[in-house]
């Protein structure tokens, strides 16, 4: 059959058109929401979320990659990123650079943090990257680095408490802040009243003092070391009297795997272990049994793994600082954090909920 010779398609009219015996124009199909990309090269991750902005303010996550690079290692030795290192660094970008040039990906930040502040190659380090990848990263300070912290984990915080300790150990610095209720209720209710970087995070500590193996006086020394840099925190006698309404948010792989842990899982789960209430003797109780577990037993543990089995300890050590310096009952596990504080604040700055009906602004990660 020729194409003249088709028979023409068969549509159905517009009922009110139809009654009314006139043509209405189809109507044009609404365009996707922008695409959103955020990208944390910090110490030792490299992280990444693809995500669209929903109609009740929050977000869903369309992509996401995270790859343990170590572009610290041995930085706190050379004061320099090493070779190796930085091959492993820019591979894992350019999977991110390919996972957004395929969504199709409309805005995107992308942040560097500590290895990049301390390395004394760091502004090679960034052309490299430029150039290889086609990637231009933003080195952050640590304020930022503490705002973002506190933007992306902020919905977790508990809205009867009137304050939560936030905290995020990193590779190469651990942020920890203090977020006031400022009256009614929801995440919005919630300011920075004091915040401290400490300059040492798992990484830095686990190549001081060893990770394979760790005794209980090199795990001591680590928290009296941390414990140590913690007595700085701004207003902390103020916080200690206010310590009986407030809790604890962790955000980091340290947490996430102490949650795992606790719950017993035989794979991580985020879904699981996102929001997870622990309290404080569970959190001892967990962190007693990793000190007792050899090397060998936390590379088989499933929630550890050989990637974060020579960490793990050190990561303890700084949460174990915090616990001690700030003694509460409960801890919230946040497996959120920069990567959704960058999102937030550029769907805001963006304005994508108020221009959405009836959209609450609930800047959030949904499964």
């Amino acid at each position: 059959m020729d194409i003249a010779d088709r028979p023409a398609p068969t549509r159905t009219p517009h009922p009110v058109a139809a009654a009314e015996g006139r043509a209405v124009a189809p109507e044009p199909p609404r365009a996707p929401p922008p695409l959103y990309a955020a990208l944390d090269l910090g110490t030792n991750n490299c992280r990444l979320l693809v995500a669209r902005p929903d109609r009740d303010g929050g977000f869903r996550v369309v992509d996401s990659f995270s790859r343990i690079v170590r572009l610290g290692e041995g930085l706190a030795h050379t004061g320099r990123l090493g070779e190796v290192a930085i091959m492993r660094a820019v591979s894992a970008l350019a999977v991110c650079r390919d996972k957004m040039a395929a969504r199709g990906v409309t805005r995107a930040r992308l942040i560097a943090t500590e290895a990049c502040r301390q390395a004394e190659n760091g502004a090679d380090f960034l052309t490299r990257v430029r150039d290889e990848t086609g990637l231009d990263l933003e080195v952050i300070d640590r304020a930022t680095e503490a705002r973002l912290a506190a933007a992306g984990c902020a919905s977790l915080a508990d809205p009867s408490a009137g304050g939560v300790i936030l905290f995020d150990i990193g590779g190469g610095s651990s942020e920890v802040v203090w977020l006031e209720r400022k009256g009614g209720g929801g995440p919005g209710a919630l300011a920075m009243r004091a915040w401290v970087s400490l300059p040492v995070g798992v990484v830095t500590l686990a190549e001081r003092y060893g990770g394979r193996k760790v005794t209980t006086q090199s795990f001591e020394d680590m928290v009296a070391e941390v414990g140590s840099m913690l007595e700085s925190f701004p207003e902390r006698e103020t916080l200690a009297a206010s310590l009986a309404d407030v809790h604890l948010l962790g955000t980091s792989g340290t947490v996430t795997t102490i949650a795992g842990v606790h719950l017993g899982l035989p794979r991580y789960e985020r879904r699981l272990v996102d929001g997870q209430w622990m309290a404080t003797t569970d959190v001892t109780r967990v962190v007693e049994s990793l000190k007792e577990m050899s090397y060998d037993q936390r590379c088989q543990n499933p929630c550890i793994g050989p990637d974060r089995a020579d960490l793990v300890l050190a990561g303890c050590a700084v949460l174990e600082a915090i616990r001690r310096a700030f003694p509460v009952a409960r801890l919230r596990v946040a497996d959120r954090g920069l990567r959704e504080g960058i999102l937030v604040e550029m769907m805001r700055e963006d304005g994508v909920w108020r221009r959405g009906r009836g959209s609450r602004r609930r800047g959030g990660r949904r499964p």
